[in-house]
């Protein structure tokens, strides 16, 4: 009780002096921060939104089918991404002060444990990955390109395991300094007190929804073929990739799609099958090269074999050399989605291809209905950290701080085998899509509220588990 007095006296001079905090709060100094974010925020909007827009046009372009309300809120979600640290910053601006001294706690933790863990993940990709990048003509471009990329989808990934490590360092130590006990006692309850920091996992996982929209699956299908070219083999987007239009029942086969096949809408090795209205083969056509204009909506095949496997009693070659075609609808872009992996698809493109396969019983949809409802749950799990966090950080006595990292330690391995278990055999049709995306997200949520339960009703939490391993009674 001593060593709490001190304590609870400062919060007290502290709530005392709220009124000054107040008036203090709207000073000009004290507004920089929301201000200039706010700046910021609407000066990237105006940058992006229209760049955004104008990708999704030419992506429409090539993709006539694709999911067009999907890609039009791409440059509206990305503005949510520009404006969300100024939405932050006003919320601390009209906060209390406990509120924001929590924040300010929290913050500095995250800054520190995503630092550290960020920096080691790079020092040690770089020492793998120098001696491809070596290879390059331009090393320094490569590699850029690849971070550029690589950056934003390591963060994303480590952003619920840096909120534990960051949420256990900060409550745990505040514990430690009997400030929790401290802000207890002043009414407040344990959901109240760590209601910034669910705040916090709200924020967190918008920007990993955001990110899993579109760019982040995108993102990872173009690092590994930069770290291919990189290598000096061949960048290729898709090979092998077999294609079906079931209007015109035409079937393509096209051996590769070059790194930018998008810029110059030329693909290799292509053979196109045509059948006829009771499924037999009417006409071969085998090219080195075919090329798409955008123009005139014309393909151009080059080293062109035209076979006619109607002819009797034999197939007979018709013609060779280069040939247009100007009444084909299909489009490169069109004919490479089948060859991306699912892994690689964000919604809209997610969306195209369950439309574009619905009812087609050969089509295996099982990957892609799990990958379209993975897109969502996987941000969820910033705001299931908070709750499994919190009880975990929060402890009232120095034995206990121990205990909850140990067992924080223990769940971020068993969310990561949860995530990639429920994944697999969801996309092997060993369970439904929707709960193989969800299931890590359910079974944690369940873990947290177990030990929330615990935390606020006062119970113990580590010795409670404790009695439960071999040995223990």
């Amino acid at each position: 009780m001593q060593c709490i007095l001190p304590t609870l006296v400062t919060c007290q001079l502290t709530l005392s002096r709220h009124d000054e905090d107040v008036f203090a709060r709207f000073s000009i100094k004290s507004l920089l921060w929301p201000i200039g974010l706010s700046i910021l925020g609407v000066v990237l909007c105006l940058y992006v939104i229209p760049h955004e827009m104008a990708a999704v046009d030419e992506h429409i372009i090539g993709f006539p089918d694709t999911d067009i309300p999907g890609h039009r809120l791409r440059p509206w979600l990305l503005a949510l991404l520009c404006i969300i640290p100024a939405i932050a910053s006003w919320m601390y601006y009209f906060s209390g002060s406990l509120d924001r001294y929590l924040a300010r706690r929290f913050l500095s933790a995250f800054a520190l444990c995503m630092g550290g863990m960020l920096a080691v993940l790079l020092l040690t990709d770089l020492q793998n990955n120098a001696s491809n990048f070596s290879q390059s003509n331009n090393s320094i471009e490569m590699a850029i390109s690849y971070y550029g990329i690589f950056l934003p989808a390591t963060i994303v990934f480590m952003l619920p395991y840096v909120l534990l490590l960051a949420l256990l360092y900060s409550l745990g130590k505040m514990s430690r300094h009997q400030e929790i006990v401290s802000m207890i006692q002043t009414g407040r309850g344990i959901f109240r007190i760590v209601l910034p920091l669910l705040v916090t996992g709200i924020f967190s996982s918008t920007v990993c929804l955001v990110y899993n929209y579109h760019w982040g699956p995108t993102a990872e299908g173009y690092k590994e073929i930069i770290m291919d070219k990189a290598k000096g083999g061949e960048a290729d987007r898709a090979r092998t990739v077999l294609y079906r239009d079931n209007n015109s029942k035409r079937v393509w086969l096209v051996g590769a799609f070059p790194y930018q096949f998008e810029k110059t809408d030329t693909i290799m090795n292509v053979t196109v099958s045509a059948f006829n209205s009771g499924g037999h083969p009417t006409t071969v056509l085998r090219a080195k090269q075919a090329q798409w204009s955008r123009e005139n909506k014309k393909w151009t095949f080059t080293g062109t074999q035209i076979i006619d496997n109607r002819a009797s009693p034999k197939p007979e070659l018709m013609k060779t050399g280069d040939v247009v075609i100007r009444d084909w609808p299909e489009t490169p872009w069109q004919i490479v989605k089948p060859g991306l992996s699912q892994s690689h698809l964000g919604v809209p493109e997610l969306n195209s291809w369950l439309s574009a396969h619905k009812g087609i019983e050969w089509a295996n949809h099982r990957p892609y209905l799990t990958q379209w409802h993975y897109r969502f749950a996987q941000p969820v799990i910033c705001l299931v950290v908070i709750l499994l966090a919190a009880p975990l950080g929060i402890v009232f006595s120095r034995r206990g701080v121990g205990g909850g990292v140990s067992i924080a330690l223990f769940l971020c391995v068993g969310m990561l085998f949860s995530s990639s278990f429920f994944l697999t055999f969801g996309e092997a049709g060993t369970l439904p899509p929707a709960l193989a995306a969800w299931g890590t997200n359910i079974l944690f949520a369940c873990i947290a509220v177990y030990l929330f339960n615990r935390r606020v009703s006062g119970r113990p939490i580590y010795s409670s588990l404790k009695r439960l391993l071999p040995g223990d009674s």
